[in-house]
């Protein structure tokens, strides 16, 4: 059923973006010898570099939510909180439905404070504060109550497309969609270190006090990458990177 779900919404994408305009700038583009799509030229300089790892280290909470306190619902966290009942597919469900949530929050934040950095600090604000809830205050709570904070969770943890915006405003237009495919599919990546961690540190103490440290790394992480990066709101991204 999820396949059949899937493989439908898929084709619908397909139809609607062969509708969709080409980018004045991408066209543009076309008649200049200016290098395009090379990867391996992004960290050819010490910037470059740098800017691209900051892109990705901003994902890196929302995978920690997604990956660690939502996935892990059933077989850990429940059982550690003391909360019967707990189903995976359910906590799933209401964080991603929370996700949506976040998403236009985020954009129509984005468009009131006119600034991108802004809106992800408010955001990985709101993650610690649940996070310092989850670990300390959630013990206890009946299910429908859990399945709520998996809701903020996943409005918190939802500014995804904002995520991507900055990544993608970052770099000249020849080297922009690169940059916009490649920096989901790294945080998404990480998801393997960050479990990793969760593990190995669950061996040496709870499964909480676990998830508390793997989750302020990763949001402290964000936080730094989020300061060195510069703000891109209204900014004019008609020009290519040299490479």
């Amino acid at each position: 059923m999820v396949y059949l779900i899937g493989g439908f919404l898929g084709l619908l994408l397909l139809i609607l973006r062969v509708g969709a305009f080409e980018s004045g700038m991408f066209k543009t583009m076309q008649n200049h010898s200016v290098k395009k799509g090379d990867f391996l030229s992004l960290f050819k300089t010490k910037e470059n570099a740098f800017k691209y790892l900051n892109c990705i280290l901003i994902g890196l909470p929302i995978w920690y939510i997604i990956g660690i306190l939502v996935s892990l619902s059933q077989d850990v966290f429940g059982k550690e909180l003391g909360i019967e009942g707990i189903i995976n597919g359910k906590a799933v469900m209401y964080a991603y439905l929370g996700l949506s949530v976040g998403d236009l929050i985020s954009g129509l934040l984005s468009q009131l404070l006119r600034s991108r950095k802004k809106v992800v600090f408010i955001y990985l604000f709101m993650i610690v504060l649940l996070l310092l809830y989850f670990v300390f205050a959630a013990k206890g709570i009946s299910a429908t109550s859990y399945y709520a904070l998996c809701f903020m969770l996943g409005v918190a943890s939802g500014y995804w497309a904002i995520f991507v915006t900055i990544a993608s405003e970052q770099f000249g237009t020849n080297i922009r969609s690169t940059v916009t495919n490649t920096v989901p599919n790294f945080v998404r990546g990480a998801v393997l270190p960050i479990t990793t961690s969760f593990i190995w540190l669950s061996g040496i103490t709870t499964n909480l006090t676990s998830a508390l440290v793997v989750g302020l790394v990763c949001i402290a992480l964000s936080a730094f990458a989020t300061y060195n990066i510069k703000e891109t709101f209204a900014k004019d991204l008609n020009y290519f990177e040299t490479l």
